[in-house]
């Protein structure tokens, strides 16, 4: 019997997971099959629980379900109860497990591919969905002297900057031990330079710009905001560059994309469906493919 692994989410047309996770898949010869399952949110409840058909093993959770799946499975690790979303659903038994493999991925990418080291440094997120919770989680867990947060709703931006300064305030991670001052701003304020003058990294969490999204072909920033010594780290990797990351190679900023991220995060899970070890320069490569 053949046995699967899908992406819950809306929209995921543009997704490229299912080209390194089967590649994966294939490369230690699992009769695995990794698939889409794009759902409304009025399905959310009965596709979570068909993960427990025996057929089935697990599953990734994206956009916008990372945070209303919580409720839905019977148990949640720390880590993804410390962050207050999941990416990743793992069958054990009949028993559905959550994890987040964001956390790690976001700062994998991060060293890996800029050697970027949070500590210290001031950073401002863009979004407060359950892909910045994860971000702003581990920034204030690696240190960052300050994250300053918005949405477009600003009373979730509000909850999240009191939930991690909450966590940052139980930890003291800061690099003097003081811990990460965690601040919200409304999102009016991405119009001005002044927002973004002193910060070392811009992490972009929303849609905007994302292939077959409502604000495809837009940037959240203008090209007269970005500083040109700062790191634009754009989660959004489809299309390849984003309309934010051509913006900031402009303005002479660093960049850096959200593929590495997804194929980290994603190596991380498939560890978790699997227990085998991911082999990661494959997912890597077979990504970067899917998305030329």
């Amino acid at each position: 019997m053949a046995y699967y692994i899908g992406l819950i989410g809306l929209p995921i047309r543009h997704s490229v997971s299912p080209h390194f996770q089967q590649a994966a898949l294939d490369y230690h010869k699992l009769d695995i099959r990794y698939e889409l399952w794009e759902t409304n949110p009025d399905q959310l409840q009965d596709v979570v629980n068909d993960l427990r058909k025996p057929q089935n093993i697990g599953a990734n959770v994206t956009v916008p379900y990372k945070e209303a799946v919580l409720p839905l499975l019977n148990r949640v690790d720390d880590l993804a109860v410390s962050v207050g979303a999941v990416n990743t659903i793992v069958k054990k038994g009949e028993k559905l497990v959550g994890y987040n493999t964001d956390v790690c991925g976001f700062v994998e990418a991060l060293h890996r591919e800029k050697r970027f080291d949070p500590s210290g440094k001031r950073a401002v997120i863009l979004g407060a969905g359950g892909a910045a919770r994860a971000v702003g989680f581990a920034l204030t867990q690696n240190g960052a002297e300050s994250l300053a947060i918005t949405d477009g709703v600003f009373e979730r931006a509000g909850a999240l900057a009191d939930s991690l300064a909450a966590y940052s305030e139980r930890t003291s991670a800061g690099a003097d031990g003081s811990g990460t001052g965690v601040a919200a701003f409304r999102w009016q304020e991405v119009a001005s330079a002044e927002t973004f003058a002193d910060c070392d990294l811009i992490v972009h969490c929303t849609t905007v710009g994302m292939r077959h999204g409502s604000q495809e072909g837009q940037s959240p920033l203008s090209l007269e905001v970005i500083p040109g010594k700062v790191l634009v780290y754009d989660l959004v990797y489809n299309p390849w560059p984003t309309p934010l990351l051509k913006l900031a190679e402009r303005a002479g900023a660093d960049t850096l994309g959200g593929l590495p991220m997804l194929v980290y995060q994603g190596a991380a899970s498939f560890k978790l469906w699997t227990g085998r070890e991911a082999p990661v320069d494959l997912m890597s490569g077979r990504a970067r493919k899917a998305l030329t």
